[in-house]
């Protein structure tokens, strides 16, 4: 499996943007496909976006069609979220993750996840 390890997150005014990084170790990287999820306070953790392991397909939660977008860069074992027109509904810990097999289309839940980021705060303001 991979380690990764998030940043990027922050404190915003509604309406801007933000771009967070993950970054993962380990020579396997390129064949996990990757995802975001977020958990805001006493809510479950809910998926935002996933990318298959080649970079061809992505996939985003209604909440995030039109914001947010996700990409990956195998080359430097990072994988990206940017986020615009940011609303405070946003706000959240946002998590890496690896999907749990190799060569898929993406993570769309938490038991598709087989490496977790620690999770980095994005706190959108009114």
């Amino acid at each position: 499996q991979v380690q990764l390890v998030e940043s990027g997150g922050g404190l915003v005014q509604a309406g801007g943007s933000l771009r967070l990084s993950c970054a993962a170790s380990g020579r396997t990287f390129s064949t996990y496909a990757m995802g975001w999820f977020r958990q805001s306070p006493g809510k479950e953790r809910e998926f935002v976006a996933a990318i298959s392991w080649s970079g061809g397909n992505t996939y985003y939660a209604d909440s995030a069609k039109g914001r947010f977008t996700i990409s990956r860069d195998n080359a430097k074992n990072t994988v990206y979220l940017q986020m615009n027109s940011l609303k405070p509904e946003d706000t959240a810990v946002y998590y890496c993750a690896a999907d749990r097999s190799r060569l898929g289309l993406g993570p769309s839940n938490a038991n598709d996840v087989g490496s977790w980021g620690q999770g980095t705060q994005v706190t959108v303001s009114s």
